[in-house]
């Protein structure tokens, strides 16, 4: 059975599961708009989520084949994984940030193998062993994996710019760091039940209660752009705090209030993060190591190969946010590069 709450003031949110993730489910927001429902996110590509979606609009008086339009937050298949059928459903459009929908695009024409030959001449100039190298040169990805072929979007999602909503006021602001194209979304209409802020915001995975969402690298292997996605995090969380939103609808765990709190809380968390692996960095390091150092939510030893790649992609924006705050340097003539403290 569906879980569907109702936050008043025309909307309300499915708990659409993801299998086999400790994060339990995506909140998928249903916002009623004068010509049928909006969704904000869709959630995991999958039967059980599927019938999960379409329960929860049936609790919410609708159906997926009456949604007007869907709203993606971010690129990731907890979010975007089912847009593609809820569009064969209802032909409804599907809007996403262009730095995303260009992922997208990326994620459908780009062949396995190329993908799996970027990803490990990546981990090896990062100093990751053989061993963890090695699949990687003999893998195939199966198309029928969640998230090979998303939907493809057909209208961007503009910073600054209200959303196409009929009779709702729902502003995109752009808040880059956990994926280039993240945006939330900022819901200009007097809260509810009268909580004091300005009105309320969809957050996606830029502002969660009680998880410091993942910053990795923005990967591209045709792009050769040294980006920071940390900066970028820490300004867009500065950029959110100023909203003072009366409330936070995140697309995981629950509602809360008071986000410019958890704004400082997240602030704090990085840079106390940055401070200390500027002190591991007393000596030389690659990535890899600097990351098997970290303090992670379990030993090293026992983080699983998939999310070992994720943790060297966060070891590394952490890296590039220290090199260009002056505070490391890469060793010259290092191979692979090591990098230390300045």
């Amino acid at each position: 059975m569906a879980t569907v709450y109702d936050h008043g003031g025309g909307v309300r949110s499915i708990q659409v599961p993801i299998p086999d993730n400790p994060l339990g489910h995506t909140l998928v927001y249903v916002v009623d708009t004068d010509r049928g429902p909006v969704l904000v996110d869709t959630g995991w590509d999958d039967p059980a989520s599927w019938d999960t979606l379409a329960e929860g609009l049936a609790a919410c008086g609708t159906a997926p084949s009456e949604v007007h339009g869907v709203v993606i937050t971010h690129h990731h298949p907890d979010h975007h994984g089912l847009s593609g059928r809820v569009r064969e459903a209802s032909g409804a459009w599907i809007a996403m940030h262009a730095a995303d929908a260009a992922i997208v695009r990326r994620t459908r024409s780009t062949r396995p193998e190329r993908w799996f030959s970027y990803m490990a001449a990546k981990l090896t100039a990062a100093g990751a062993p053989e061993a963890h190298i090695a699949p990687l040169r003999t893998a195939r990805r199966p198309s029928t994996l969640p998230g090979f072929t998303p939907a493809d979007p057909d209208r961007e999602i503009v910073p600054g710019e209200l959303l196409d909503l009929p009779g709702r006021r729902l502003r995109a602001i752009w808040t880059p760091g956990h994926t280039p194209g993240h945006v939330c979304l900022h819901l200009e209409e007097d809260h509810p039940a009268q909580l004091p802020g300005q009105g309320r915001l969809f957050s996606g995975d830029h502002l969660l209660p009680e998880i410091t969402p993942h910053i990795g690298l923005y990967e591209d292997p045709d792009d050769t752009t040294v980006t920071d996605p940390l900066g970028d995090y820490l300004a867009s969380l500065e950029r959110v705090a100023r909203l003072t939103p009366a409330e936070v609808l995140p697309a995981h765990q629950h509602t809360f209030t008071d986000a410019p709190a958890r704004v400082r809380q997240l602030l704090t968390h990085h840079e106390s993060r940055l401070t200390d692996l500027h002190s591991l960095l007393a000596t030389p390091l690659t990535p890899w190591q600097l990351a098997e150092l970290m303090e992670w939510n379990r030993p090293w030893d026992q983080i699983p190969y998939g999310s070992r790649n994720i943790a060297i992609a966060e070891a590394e924006a952490h890296l590039r946010r220290l090199v260009k705050l002056g505070r490391a340097e890469a060793v010259a003539g290092s191979e692979p590069v090591t990098y230390v403290a300045v």
